[in-house]
């Protein structure tokens, strides 16, 4: 009876099969020097992604170095995965990634970085304006 009566307060957290997706921001402001960290952030927007929900990343501090192709194919966090992989599956999913221009230029990282990517450099306005039209905010 224990077990049954779980089971129903579990469905019933459930949101409906009509709920909309949630829309997620995933704020990331750890670089390499935490990997574990940083690859985690783009594992749960992966996820997300995969589950059916609009995914945006905003890339701040240490975080806008995640993009350096150099860093998306040596970079694996404990446990966490590999952050080519993760970035990979976001690009197909059709992610958006936002990059902080403070920080690209803070240290000397310019319109290379996101040439070839889904990115664009933004404003910490564009991180204000993505917090309020989100409906989920995770920050790593």
């Amino acid at each position: 009876m224990k077990t049954i009566a779980l089971v129903l307060l579990a469905l019933s957290a459930m949101p409906a099969a009509d709920t909309p997706p949630a829309k997620i921001l995933v704020h990331v402001t750890h670089g390499p020097d935490a990997p574990t960290r940083a690859a985690l952030a783009f594992l749960v927007a992966r996820t997300a992604a995969a589950d059916g929900h609009p995914v945006s990343l905003f890339l701040a501090g240490d975080a806008v170095t995640l993009l350096k192709d150099d860093v998306l194919n040596n970079l694996s966090g404990k446990g966490t995965g590999k952050l080519r992989e993760h970035y990979d599956a976001l690009v197909k999913a059709g992610v958006r990634f936002y990059v902080s221009g403070m920080s690209a230029k803070a240290r000397d990282l310019g319109p290379e970085l996101i040439a070839d990517k889904p990115a664009e450099f933004a404003m910490p306005e564009k991180l204000l304006k993505l917090s309020i039209e989100h409906d989920r905010m995770f920050t790593y």
